[in-house]
């Protein structure tokens, strides 16, 4: 149906005085003796609408003040009382949604955990709004970024023969499900669709290399599974993931595109979502906006990680997780980095070979690899790269420590023998990206189902 999206009638001052029709839900409503009022949204802006109705001309309102309540509008737009907002007279009203008395977004607050039960209706509200209008633009940032930049989409595929961590966290996909009727493995997966053993893909790097060494810079951008029983407020089992790959290139470049794109991103949404970011800064993050300023504004600092485990050692604070050459980062070491002594994302690099990916180029000293982490303040790791080892027979030998077989990963091989490139790459977790940018400090409230361990709707 024909209707004015209720964003272009606050940015556009012409709309004032004219007839319009808009459509949206009633998020609250009150009225008085001879007046009526309707606040309506309809998705495309975070304020809402106001909606006054003249009970002299509309006499019959009981149908349309209930919460959630979808309704038509037909009304004159007129300029409002306070704050040079704008507000529409009605004329016409109409029902196309009734909503009952047992709508569960009645409560004026509702909080973040009772909000999950409810997937379905909590992006009605005000910071659900405002989370995936960020997340809109953030995507569409991402893209721009790399379009820019002479980098190829590619779309990777989801369905996988290879565990591209080697960590053995994939989901596993079969059209037989449980049987007793195979005496092992091999035989099970012989009589599967694919012949083979199939999962979820954990990453589309395997594939993304193979595309970087025909077109030099690609990127993909889409959906990561990961069965990992980690039910923390950073995991979810399916989530969205950016990884460019690109050839000709070192670890200092990787490092570089990084800051970059991150840049970008945040400079998007700031220049785009002013409202959702002030929205997010009065109940979610005192002082996010000049946080976020500060990264634009900032050169992002470099540790190797020898020298971070140095400076953990030396912090007069008391772990929870021992700090040792050799651990693997928690997210506390990473804070405590970020907030406490850099106060600033900080790329690591130069991590323990035996504590990273098969895949990450072997350094000179034989016991670390050219792998960095992003690091930023609140949340702890947000990229996740490296340059990948270009080396056939060091690549092999990496394999071989770990107890990996090769013919799942005949095609990833065969990059080293024909021409192979320095190059790297990395990946950044989408809804980690969106965390940072709202104060919101639980993954599951930044991705419109969340997928964790023992739920799933």
């Amino acid at each position: 149906m024909k209707h004015t999206d209720i964003k272009s009638i606050f940015t556009d001052p012409s709309y004032i005085g004219k007839q319009v029709t808009v459509c949206g839900w009633v998020r609250t409503s009150r009225d008085s003796k001879n007046m009526a009022f309707i606040e309506l949204n309809d998705g495309t802006a975070l304020k809402h609408l106001q909606i006054v109705i003249d009970k002299s001309k509309i006499t019959e309102i009981s149908d349309f003040m209930p919460g959630g309540t979808a309704l038509k509008v037909v009304g004159t737009v007129v300029e409002g009382a306070v704050n040079n907002a704008v507000e529409v007279n009605a004329e016409e009203i109409s029902v196309l949604g009734i909503c009952p008395g047992d709508y569960p977004l009645q409560k004026k607050r509702c909080s973040l955990e009772f909000l999950r039960t409810m997937p379905h209706l909590r992006v009605r509200t005000n910071t659900f709004n405002a989370i995936f209008r960020v997340r809109s633009v953030a995507a569409s940032a991402v893209h721009e970024f790399f379009q820019s930049r002479n980098f190829v989409y590619i779309n990777t595929p989801l369905l996988t023969a290879s565990d591209c961590e080697g960590a053995g966290e994939v989901f596993k996909v079969t059209t037989i499900g449980y049987s007793e009727d195979y005496k092992n493995e091999e035989e099970y997966y012989a009589d599967d669709f694919f012949g083979k053993k199939a999962g979820l893909s954990v990453s589309g790097q395997l594939e993304g290399e193979v595309a970087a060494m025909a077109m030099g810079k690609i990127y993909t951008f889409g959906p990561s599974f990961r069965a990992e029983k980690s039910n923390t407020l950073r995991h979810v089992a399916e989530f969205w993931h950016v990884e460019p790959e690109i050839a000709f290139a070192e670890l200092d470049d990787i490092i570089e595109i990084a800051q970059d794109m991150i840049k970008h991103i945040i400079s998007e949404v700031m220049a785009k979502c002013p409202s959702e970011l002030e929205f997010f800064e009065k109940f979610f993050e005192k002082g996010l906006h000049e946080k976020l300023q500060n990264i634009i504004d900032s050169d992002f600092a470099v540790l190797d990680y020898t020298e971070a485990i140095e400076l953990l050692k030396k912090a007069d604070v008391k772990f929870q997780y021992p700090v040792e050459w050799g651990c693997d980062l928690q997210t506390e070491h990473e804070r405590y980095i970020t907030e406490k002594i850099f106060n600033k994302p900080v790329f690591v690099t130069n991590y323990p070979k035996d504590i990273k990916s098969f895949y990450m180029k072997q350094n000179p000293d034989g016991k670390t690899v050219a792998a960095t982490d992003l690091l930023v303040p609140g949340v702890g790791e947000i990229i996740g790269g490296s340059q990948r080892e270009e080396d056939l027979t060091k690549l092999l030998k990496a394999m071989e420590e770990r107890g990996m077989g090769t013919e799942e990963y005949a095609d990833y091989i065969d990059l080293r023998k024909f021409g192979s490139v320095p190059h790297g790459g990395f990946g950044l977790g989408f809804e980690r990206i969106i965390m940072y940018m709202t104060g919101v400090q639980n993954i599951r409230d930044v991705i419109l189902y969340p997928r964790t361990v023992g739920s799933i709707r």
